[in-house]
C-alpha cells in the first residue's frame, strides 16, 4: 500500500485502488493482472492515492471480500477519508450496493472502468451508440439492486392506486433509451450489411487483425496499409473498426481490418455491444494475431483473446497467422527462447512494427495462403 502524490490543483476524490485477485481469475501473474488494473486507471485518466491489492480465496456474495479483509478496507477508508474506490473486479449489482453502503463511498468496477475507456476513445457515431447502450444496460442493473432509497411511489392525489414507484420509472425511461439505441444500431447494421455483400461479391479476401490491448494491431495496420491510424501506448487507444486496402504484390489486393484490442474479463455487455462491428472477424478469410512478445504474460494474452473470439461466435478453424511483435524489446537470448516458446503457435512470424522488421515475412505467409491469386477485371 502505497501514498501516490498528487501536484494538480483540482483533486480528484480520494481514491483507493481495490485490487482483487479472486478464484476463478485464470491469469497466472497475479503482478501482472494488478499492473494491468493500474494502467486501465492512469488510460482512464484517474488521479488515486492509495493502493490495496489482495488475494481471497472465497468470494462473498454480499461484499466481495471476507469478512477480516472486508473490515481492513472499512478502516483504511475511515481513517483515510476516502471517498471512490475503484476495484479490479466486476460486481454484482448486491456486492456494488452493499460496498458502496458499508464504506460510504463511491465505486467503480471493472465494468464501469473499461465502459469509461471505451467512452473516451469512440469516436464514429456507431461506437458511441454501443457504448451509449452498454452505459445504459449496467446502469439498468445497478438501479435494480438498490432497494428502499429507490421504492418512493410517485402516487398523485385521485388516482387509482400508489402509482410506480422511481425506480419502476428510471428502469422504464432506460428501457425506452436502450431500445432506441438498438433500433439505431440494428439500422447502422443493415448499411454494414449491405457493405459486406457488395465486398463479398468482389471476392477481394478481407484479413483482420486481432489481438490484446495495446499489442500493436494499428501500429502494424499503418505500416501494411500506409495509414495514419492512431497509436498510443496505452490500452484501448484505438477503438472503431478500421479497413484499408493492402497491396499484396502490385495486381493483388486484399482489405485489412483493425479491431478493438481485448483485455481479460472484458465486460460481457461490451462484448454484446460491439458485436456488430466486431462481425468483420466471422467474414474474415485470414486472421492475424498479434501478441506483444515483451510481455511476460503473453500466453495469457493469447489464451484471452481465443476466448473472447470463441465468445463472439468466430470460427477459430480459420487461417491465423501469429504475429509476434516488440521483439526489440527482447535481448538476443530471449528472442531465442520466445522462438522455441512460440512453436506451439503456427504459423508464426517474428516483427518490430517501428521498422518493420519480419514484415516480409508476414507478407509470404499470407501469398502462401493465397499462391495464385485472382486479377482484378479491367
Amino acid at each position: 500500500m502505497s501514498r501516490k502524490e498528487s501536484s494538480t490543483i483540482i483533486q480528484d476524490p480520494r481514491t483507493l485502488l481495490l485490487g482483487v485477485f479472486a478464484p476463478g481469475n485464470k491469469c497466472v501473474d497475479v503482478q501482472a493482472y494488478f499492473d494491468e488494473f493500474v494502467s486501465l486507471v492512469e488510460t482512464r485518466g484517474f488521479e488515486y492515492d492509495f493502493t490495496l491489492f489482495t488475494k481471497i480465496r472465497s468470494v462473498d456474495k454480499g461484499f466481495l471480500l471476507t469478512k477480516g479483509k472486508l473490515d481492513d478496507m472499512v478502516k483504511l477508508c475511515q481513517d483515510n477519508q476516502i471517498e471512490r474506490i475503484i476495484c479490479s473486479e466486476r460486481l454484482s449489482p448486491l456486492q456494488h450496493r452493499e460496498l458502496e453502503d458499508i464504506t460510504g463511498t463511491v465505486v467503480i468496477d471493472r465494468a464501469e472502468l473499461i465502459l469509461e475507456i471505451f467512452k473516451k476513445s469512440a469516436t464514429t457515431a456507431e461506437g458511441q451508440i454501443q457504448i451509449e447502450k452498454a452505459e445504459l444496460e449496467l446502469f439498468k442493473t445497478r438501479i435494480s439492486g438498490r432497494g428502499e432509497d429507490f421504492a418512493q411511489q410517485a402516487g398523485f392525489l385521485g388516482g387509482k392506486g400508489p402509482g410506480e414507484t422511481f425506480k419502476e420509472k428510471i428502469k422504464r425511461i432506460l428501457s425506452d433509451r436502450i431500445r432506441k439505441a438498438t433500433q439505431r444500431l440494428d439500422h447502422l447494421q443493415k448499411v454494414r450489411d449491405t457493405q459486406r455483400k457488395q465486398r463479398l461479391a468482389s471476392n477481394v479476401p478481407l484479413v483482420c487483425i486481432v489481438g490484446y490491448t495495446n499489442a500493436g494491431k494499428s501500429s502494424l495496420l499503418n505500416i501494411l496499409t500506409r495509414s495514419e491510424v492512431l497509436v498510443e501506448d496505452k490500452l484501448f487507444a484505438t477503438l472503431d473498426t478500421t479497413t484499408r486496402e493492402w497491396f499484396l504484390t502490385p495486381d493483388f489486393k486484399v482489405l485489412v481490418s483493425d479491431t478493438v484490442g481485448f483485455i481479460s474479463e472484458l465486460p460481457h455487455r461490451l462484448i454484446e455491444a460491439f458485436k456488430s462491428t466486431l462481425d468483420e472477424v466471422k467474414y474474415a478469410n485470414v486472421l492475424i494475431h498479434v501478441v506483444d512478445a515483451s510481455n511476460p504474460g503473453w500466453r495469457d494474452q493469447i489464451r484471452v483473446v481465443q476466448e473472447t473470439l470463441t465468445d463472439l461466435g468466430v470460427d477459430t478453424t480459420k487461417p491465423m497467422i501469429y504475429a509476434f511483435n516488440k521483439i526489440d524489446k527482447l535481448t538476443s537470448e530471449q528472442q531465442d527462447a520466445l522462438i522455441l516458446a512460440a512453436a506451439e503457435f503456427t504459423p508464426a512470424v517474428f516483427i518490430h512494427t517501428r521498422d518493420r522488421s519480419g514484415v516480409e515475412s508476414l507478407v509470404k505467409r499470407l501469398m502462401e495462403l493465397y499462391p495464385q491469386p485472382v486479377q482484378e477485371q479491367e
